[in-house]
């Protein structure tokens, strides 16, 4: 009987998960179908000096707004799955001693990778680092993805210089952010 109970419950619990919006691709979209969204970015971008734009481009790559997001599997034999990668998580993809670096110095105690608050946060205090230890300009989005995705220490060891595929990847995180520029400025937002 206790099953009978418990399955419900846990099927109640699985739909509670925050679903990526609709159109991931539209800011005007996602801000109007997530209106929390917009407050917690803009929170992020006062605190940290990075724009909208910029901190939802580069989100919108990592996990395209999918709360739970961890790096695929790898396989063993072909067949059977096997470690992940890396152990990023969440919308900002963020790796446990990045993480802890953030929880440590942005005095963010508690914050949570899947939370969409502490996840936008996090992307606006390490951007905001890359700017201030790396001396990238605050609005370079390519080259602050590039930071982000190869680390402070890889960017500054120009290890993004041997990975075409990275400064692709970089090249359309750019081209997100101005999109989004161009939809953020063309909708109406309470």
């Amino acid at each position: 009987m206790k099953k009978l109970l418990i399955l419900p419950l846990l099927l109640m619990l699985a739909s509670c998960a925050e679903l990526p919006p609709k159109n991931a691709d539209n800011l005007c979209a996602t801000f109007k179908e997530k209106m929390q969204w917009y407050d917690d970015a803009k929170n992020s971008s006062q605190r940290w000096g990075v724009s909208i734009p910029i901190l939802m481009a580069i989100m919108h790559q990592e996990s395209h707004f999918v709360a739970d997001a961890k790096p695929p599997r790898t396989w063993l034999l072909g067949f059977i799955p096997w470690f992940r990668p890396s152990s990023a998580f969440g919308y900002a993809q963020a790796i446990d001693g990045t993480w802890d670096n953030y929880l440590d110095s942005a005095g963010s105690f508690g914050a949570d990778r899947d939370d969409f608050a502490d996840a936008i946060d996090f992307i606006g205090w390490y951007s905001h680092s890359s700017h201030t230890q790396l001396g990238i300009p605050i609005q370079d989005v390519k080259n602050l993805y590039l930071a982000y995705y190869e680390g402070l220490d890889g960017y500054a060891r120009k290890s993004y210089l041997k990975k075409a595929d990275v400064q692709k990847t970089a090249a359309k995180v750019a081209y997100r952010a101005r999109l989004f520029q161009n939809q953020l400025s063309q909708c109406q937002i309470n």
